[in-house]
């Protein structure tokens, strides 16, 4: 069932990848590169990390051909249709919550600490999107703004390593902690909320009398 899971989370990762690609006005082989990037590189970061090998991705000829199919079944669909404005903003976040909570897991069953499955959970969520975003030109990534992406991505990681404590079974914990990723990313889009910038964190200086 997780299996199943991290399958949608990749398709939405390749969908998105394609999207940005798309609007970025590349051509069809850019958008499988972008693809590929948003898909596979933060589980790749985080089996380096972890030194675990082979690659995940280098013996699952499943997850290769979901990419594949994804990424050509949406460039077909851009042939003849045109998508919602906020489509890529919906996958992106359908693939952080889901991506982020395999991560997730497999730190905690490589047996990290709590604060090393918080950051490699949000590295392998987030990794994708800056690669993508930085393919495509659009510096700094979104993610380095001031967007609520990896905040989410954090709060999914807690969320499941609370669960795990809790004897919660892995897929309704995996399930509930995804929900919450993708409902903090989209509240924020909708809500549009944005974390505050720096010069939004300075004290306001006081007017000074120039009689």
């Amino acid at each position: 069932m997780l299996h199943v899971l991290y399958l949608v989370g990749v398709a939405a990762f390749a969908a998105s990848g394609v999207l940005a690609a798309y609007r970025a006005n590349m051509d069809p082989f850019g958008g499988l590169v972008l693809a590929f990037a948003a898909s596979i590189s933060g589980g790749t970061l985080r089996d380096l990390i972890l030194n675990r090998q082979p690659l995940y991705w280098t013996h699952d000829w499943v997850l290769l051909t979901v990419i594949i199919s994804v990424g050509v079944g949406t460039m077909v669909y851009l042939r003849f249709w045109t998508l919602p404005r906020r489509s890529l903003l919906v996958v992106d976040a359908i693939g952080l919550s889901v991506v982020t909570v395999i991560g997730a897991r497999a730190a905690i069953q490589a047996g990290t600490t709590p604060l090393a499955v918080i950051i490699l959970a949000v590295l392998t969520g987030v990794a994708g999107e800056v690669i993508r975003d930085v393919l495509c030109g659009e510096f700094p990534p979104l993610l380095l703004r001031e967007d609520v992406y990896a905040i989410a991505a954090m709060a999914g990681a807690c969320c499941l390593l609370l669960l795990h404590h809790l004897g919660v079974a892995a897929t309704p914990a995996a399930a509930t902690s995804a929900g919450v990723v993708f409902a903090l990313r989209m509240g924020a889009v909708y809500l549009g909320l944005h974390l505050p910038r720096p010069q939004q964190l300075r004290p306001r200086q006081g007017r000074k009398d120039t009689d």
